[in-house]
């Protein structure tokens, strides 16, 4: 599961790591939660990629409301092709969802603590990721994603059992392409290899998504007694 994340690279260094087109404003943020904007790459017919945000939760075109994307913000790599809500979309509409790290909570000795993992060159990682267009009968339209979530990779294992999936660059111009086949897109969708994320427990305060701030992925100074 991935409930809690970061995304605070600067766009310029977004831009010239993924080969970005077009570009809206991405304002840095160290605990994006459900049903917020997150920063997504969508590439049209030509190939041509186009950073925007994203309502976090996945509204399917045949809701009768936004409610239900509350609960649709993670898709599992193991259903995500069979299951009513994606299988549109992880045909036709995919994309990368940008963080520069994510949250998972552990057990500690003292109770359930915040992990940080984040990549160690500092590089801003791709989450593969679904997208869905949402028109209301007041025709409002928005525009929701939903990140994938695979088992995780012993190095996270210690922490929690699931992880997002992590696009290399290969994997990415694989996921974003109109033409991948069915078997080529969920051949990507595995746990990263281990040492592609450094792991630090960081503060119970950003259990609180009112809660913002580079503070908040800082390693914890003092442990909890346990």
């Amino acid at each position: 599961m991935c409930g809690r994340f970061a995304m605070f690279t600067p766009l310029a260094d977004i831009v010239d790591q993924f080969g970005i087109d077009k570009a809206s404003p991405v304002e840095a943020r160290y605990n994006i939660a459900p049903t917020q904007p997150v920063a997504a790459i969508r590439a049209d017919k030509e190939g041509l990629r186009q950073l925007d945000l994203l309502r976090w939760g996945l509204i399917p075109h045949w809701a009768k409301d936004v409610s239900i994307g509350n609960r649709l913000i993670n898709a599992r790599a193991e259903t995500v092709a069979e299951k009513p809500a994606f299988r549109q979309s992880f045909s036709k509409r995919r994309c990368l969802i940008l963080a520069s790290g994510f949250y998972e909570w552990g057990e500690t000795p003292a109770g359930k603590y915040p992990f940080f993992m984040s990549p160690p060159g500092g590089e801003c990682l791709a989450f593969a990721g679904l997208w869905e267009r949402w028109r209301s009968a007041e025709d409002e339209v928005i525009d929701s994603c939903v990140i994938i979530t695979t088992s995780a990779n012993e190095s996270l294992a210690g922490v929690h059992q699931r992880m997002p999936v992590i696009l290399g660059d290969d994997a990415q111009t694989l996921w974003l392409a109109e033409s991948a086949s069915r078997e080529d897109r969920l051949s990507v969708l595995q746990p990263a290899p281990d040492g592609t994320l450094d792991i630090r427990q960081v503060k119970r305060t950003v259990n609180n998504p009112r809660n913002e701030g580079v503070e908040l992925i800082e390693e914890a100074s003092e442990r909890p007694a346990g």
